[in-house]
């Protein structure tokens, strides 16, 4: 656990049309980011919304 709080290992992902990806958010579960990242999609944005565990120093597993 962080100093912080609640460990909150999964992250939601927003990729903007250009390739540029900002963390939007951190969730306890793989479900709820999940669905957050589907009310996302649900919204008709052209974003695309994806769901990535961090790794252990707090970076998501691919460097963001």
């Amino acid at each position: 656990m962080s100093d912080s709080g609640a460990v909150r290992p999964w992250v939601v992902i927003r990729q903007d049309d250009n390739g540029n990806r900002y963390r939007v958010g951190s969730y306890a579960t793989r479900a709820e980011a999940e669905r957050v990242a589907a009310r996302f999609d649900s919204g008709g944005h052209k974003q695309l919304y994806l769901v990535e565990r961090i790794n252990g120093t707090g970076g998501a597993s691919n460097g963001i």
